[in-house]
């Protein structure tokens, strides 16, 4: 098993796809896809970090946990930038302080979306 992996809310269609598109593997090598509304050891952790997964997605890369903008800023820093999702997402999030310009905005959308279809939130 790797150490490497990223919880995600399974039901959002944004967050599904864009773990659909991303492209880490090729990258950094294995990366386990985790569904943040499943309980995992990783799910556990992120919330003993005092992480709110209603707030964003987590990345757990080499020992060290990342959240929200930050997380969506160090995939695209190990993003391999092939395919026209990943290089439109590299370019907007490669950017740190871009990152966490778009993000409330991404998060929003997220929300949005999962009213619109009649889901909870994650912790709901």
């Amino acid at each position: 098993m790797t150490d490497n992996w990223i919880l995600y809310d399974g039901e959002c269609p944004f967050c599904r796809s864009y773990m659909h598109f991303l492209r880490l593997r090729e990258s950094i090598g294995p990366v386990r896809l985790i569904d943040a509304r499943e309980t995992t050891p990783e799910r556990a952790r992120a919330e003993a970090a005092g992480l709110k997964l209603d707030d964003g997605m987590v990345l757990g890369f080499e020992g060290q946990l990342y959240h929200g903008a930050a997380c969506l800023h160090r995939l695209a820093l190990m993003s391999t930038g092939s395919g026209l999702i990943n290089r439109l997402c590299t370019s907007l999030f490669r950017v740190e302080a871009r990152a966490r310009g778009w993000y409330p905005w991404l998060r929003g959308g997220r929300n949005l979306a999962l009213r619109l279809l009649g889901r909870k939130q994650i912790s709901q």
